[in-house]
C-alpha cells in the first residue's frame, strides 16, 4: 500500500485535512510545517508501552532524491519531550499522540527513523513483561516516506505502529521481542473507513479491513467507534471479531474512494 507520513497513532486513525492543521503553528517564511503523530493497530495484550525518545527526519531539498547522502547533516532530530512511555492500545478510535512538529524547506521527505528507549513492555493478565528491542535504540526504526512538501503549507504525518504484528513471543524462552511493523502517510490524503459497532458488551471488538491483498486492523473504542485510514481506493471486506459471547460479522463490498472516508452504517453484533 502507499507509504506516506506521520503522527504516531494506534488502532484507529483520525481524519484531518492536510493544509490546515490545528496542532502546529503557522510555518516560518519559506518553510513547511510538519506535525508528526503516532497511532497503533491492536494486539492481544492489556497494554503495550513503548518509550519514544526522538524522531529523525531526512528531507531532500527541492525534491532532489539524495538517498546516497546519509550523513548526519542530512537528518533533523525531533526530541520527544514527554517523560512517560506511550500506551499504544490507548491510541484507538481516532486517538493519537503528537511526537513533535518541525519546519522544513521546500522539498521531499525521504524517510524517517523512530528512536525508542529501553523501557518497552506489555501488560498481559495484569503481569508486566519487558520487551527486547533490537536496533531500536541505535539506528532507529526506518520508515520510507517519499512525499513532497511545499513551502507555506502545514502537514500531518501519521506513523502507524502495528502492535499486533510487531510483538513476537520467542517460543519456549518466554521472551517477548519487539520487531516493529510501521507505515507512514500524509493525512492530507486520508482514505478510509469509519463507523460504529455495538453493543459494548461484545468488546473488545477487533475491526479488520481486507481488499484481497492487504489487511489492516484496529479495535473499536469504548463507545464502539472505529476509524481506519491510510487505505487505497477499492472494494473492501470489513470483519468485526468480538469476544466469545458474540458472533463474528462480515460485511462485503465496502467501496472506498481516494481522498474520502467511507462511513459505514452502525452494526449490532448478535449473541451466540
Amino acid at each position: 500500500m502507499k507509504n506516506i507520513f506521520s503522527y504516531l497513532m494506534v488502532a484507529g486513525l483520525a481524519v484531518l485535512a492536510m493544509a490546515c492543521s490545528s496542532d502546529g503553528d503557522t510555518p516560518s517564511s519559506g518553510a513547511s510545517r510538519v506535525n508528526f503523530y503516532l497511532v497503533d493497530a491492536p494486539a492481544s495484550y492489556d497494554e503495550v508501552w513503548i518509550e519514544v525518545l526522538a524522531l529523525r527526519v531526512k528531507v531532500d531539498e527541492d525534491g532532489v532524491d539524495d538517498d546516497l547522502n546519509d550523513d548526519e547533516s542530512s537528518w533533523v532530530e525531533i526530541v520527544y519531550n514527554e517523560s512517560q512511555p506511550i500506551n499504544l492500545l490507548a491510541l484507538t478510535g481516532g486517538n493519537r499522540a503528537l511526537i513533535g512538529s518541525e519546519d522544513f524547506p521546500n522539498g521531499e521527505i525521504d524517510q524517517i527513523r523512530l528512536i525508542l528507549g529501553e523501557d518497552n513492555y506489555v501488560i498481559k493478565n495484569g503481569v508486566r513483561h519487558d520487551m527486547k528491542t533490537p536496533s531500536a535504540q541505535q539506528s532507529g526504526l526506518k520508515i520510507k516516506v517519499d512525499e513532497d512538501i511545499q513551502a507555506g503549507m502545514s502537514y500531518d504525518l501519521i506513523i502507524d505502529f502495528d502492535a499486533a504484528k510487531s510483538i513476537v513471543e520467542a517460543g519456549n524462552s518466554g521472551q517477548i521481542i519487539l520487531k516493529p511493523v510501521l507505515r507512514a502517510y500524509l493525512d492530507e490524503v486520508s482514505t478510509g473507513i469509519m463507523g460504529q459497532v455495538l453493543p459494548s458488551e461484545a468488546g473488545p471488538i477487533q475491526v479488520t479491513v481486507f481488499d484481497g491483498e492487504d489487511t489492516m486492523n484496529t479495535f473499536a473504542d469504548a463507545n464502539g467507534n472505529y476509524t481506519i485510514t491510510g487505505l487505497d481506493d477499492g472494494i473492501y471486506t470489513l470483519t468485526f471479531t468480538p469476544n466469545d459471547l458474540f458472533s463474528i460479522l462480515v460485511l462485503e463490498g465496502i467501496a472506498v474512494e481516494n481522498g474520502k472516508v467511507t462511513k459505514v452504517d452502525s452494526q449490532i453484533l448478535l449473541q451466540n
